[in-house]
């Protein structure tokens, strides 16, 4: 059939939104933004960009499906994975990273929203610890690369960030395939602690106090510097959704 028709069985792949071909555009033209900036400017343009995300932390993450593959005799059957319910065990947490590693993280407290008077006092904070550990940031304009989440495109934390001269990049809606947060910290953090009960939210968090220091000390975390070919990959499918990266 396949050699007689010229055709292949091929299966659907899982994008996070149906994009409009309003939202495509507006994703290519802020990648052709970026993509050209990064030429003029080169690597010294990504040492600045500080990438800001939260994300939940739950007691348990359950394995992926090519993880969790065994080795069985022929004519075995297959092993079964049972669906765990989410408990109430879970955290979130905001992470900050540049191209050296992760630079911050805050453990939101239990039933409190993150507001735009939160951010700023995260954002504060961040000044601070950036002061300690990246002075060298401070000396040049940090941009932030942020989503565009309300909160985010508020009065206050617009003027907290103007009154610091820190540049917010463009970043278009539902494009986790260009937040490094998305593609790269929050899958390398969380791999290890796939398939892993945690009773507590003090083992939950230091597990990712350690998985953090690992991922610092080892200089996995690329997504920084991987923003480019990210840009390209996005301009060469007209603004859609890139995989395979």
């Amino acid at each position: 059939m396949a050699e007689r028709l010229h055709k292949r069985r091929i299966a659907a792949r899982w994008v996070p939104h149906d994009l409009s071909e309003e939202q495509k555009c507006r994703h290519l033209e802020i990648a052709q933004q970026l993509l050209h900036r990064f030429r003029e400017e080169g690597n010294e343009f990504l040492q600045k960009v500080v990438a800001i995300d939260e994300t939940w932390i739950r007691d348990f993450e359950p394995e992926l499906k090519s993880p969790s593959r065994e080795w069985r005799g022929k004519g075995s059957p297959r092993p079964k994975k049972f669906k765990r319910a989410q408990s109430n065990v879970k955290q979130m947490m905001i992470f900050t990273y540049d191209c050296k590693g992760v630079i911050m993280t805050d453990r939101v407290p239990s039933g409190t929203t993150v507001t735009a008077a939160y951010y700023c006092q995260f954002l504060q904070k961040l000044r601070r610890k950036m002061h300690a550990n990246r002075p060298d940031l401070l000396e040049n304009s940090v941009l932030i690369l942020h989503d565009d989440a309300r909160l985010h495109l508020g009065k206050d934390v617009r003027e907290f960030l103007d009154g610091y001269c820190w540049e917010v990049l463009p970043h278009p809606p539902y494009s986790p395939d260009m937040s490094p947060p998305d593609f790269d910290l929050f899958p390398k953090l969380k791999i290890n602690m796939r398939g892993v009960c945690f009773s507590t939210l003090e083992d939950l968090s230091a597990s990712v106090t350690r998985r953090i220091r690992q991922l610092n000390c080892s200089r996995d975390l690329t997504g920084i510097m991987d923003l480019p070919k990210r840009w390209y990959a996005v301009i060469r499918q007209k603004g859609d959704y890139i995989e395979g990266l």
